[in-house]
């Protein structure tokens, strides 16, 4: 039986895998990622129970605490964060009081159905070549290909969006519930054929959380390719960026890509 979870009408379920500090908004449910495979951590619900895919979650990232949440939960609007990053309701501050409540959240929704994370931009490279750069070119081939088959008249879309410098990322956002339902009922079908065709026996391990990475290159494709109206909110990171090291591993696939 699923476990039993009390109706509400916002839940955004915030993946972890190890304790950490949460937001105290009733809102936000701790979910334990890959729940089987450790001890339980007090207060936080497993992503294990009911429905799920939690065994998956090396390869699938915070998407097993989304699939648990899509056919476990019962709210108006679903969304999903990260226990490093959360929706910001503003740029400064100490952190941790910058994460956006329950009340600022439905807020943003106002008006629309659909609320994402500000864009990253890359300047330099395109949702496809810094992909490509940083794993495996094949992913994205396959995933291609099964558009292709799935819905051929869009996939003009699908190429556009991967050749633009930006896009949403982390795998975030607050959606209303039958938008969310829709979502997820498209994206882990196209996942899961993808992990039938993708043999990722001798990927690394970082290379093997592909579902995650590529559910992050789906999603604008989706919201635009379905007419969805959206809003942004700025992300809070609670931990440092490290960006002087990141640029410079971000610029050394650039180079070795180019030369490849």
């Amino acid at each position: 039986m699923p476990h039993e979870v009390n109706r509400r009408d916002l839940t955004i379920v915030v993946a972890t895998h190890k304790p950490y500090w949460m937001p105290d908004d009733p809102c936000y449910l701790p979910v334990q990622v890959n729940a089987g495979s450790m001890q339980p951590i007090r207060g936080f619900q497993p992503d294990n129970v009911g429905d799920n895919i939690s065994e998956k979650n090396p390869n699938y990232c915070e998407l097993t605490a989304l699939y648990w949440a899509w056919k476990n939960l019962e709210s108006e609007y679903l969304g999903l964060a990260h226990y490093r990053r959360h929706f910001a309701a503003r740029r400064l501050g100490d952190k941790k009081s910058r994460v956006a409540s329950g009340d600022q959240l439905k807020n943003a929704l106002s008006h629309v159905d659909v609320l994402l994370p500000t864009p990253r931009n890359y300047f330099i490279e395109t949702n496809y070549s810094q992909y490509v750069h940083a794993h495996h070119e094949e992913d994205l081939a396959f995933t291609r290909e099964i558009l292709t088959e799935y819905e051929p008249h869009l996939v003009g879309l699908y190429d556009e969006v991967m050749n633009r410098t930006y896009g949403h990322r982390f795998n975030m956002f607050v959606m209303k519930r039958t938008v969310a339902d829709e979502w997820c009922e498209w994206l882990f079908k196209v996942l899961f054929e993808l992990e039938n065709r993708l043999d990722i026996s001798n990927y690394s391990a970082n290379d093997a959380r592909v579902f995650g990475f590529v559910s992050e290159r789906l999603l604008d494709y989706w919201v635009e390719s379905r007419g969805i109206a959206y809003v942004e909110m700025p992300v809070v990171n609670l931990e440092s960026q490290h960006w002087f090291k990141k640029g410079a591993s971000f610029l050394a696939r650039k180079v070795a890509g180019s030369r490849g």
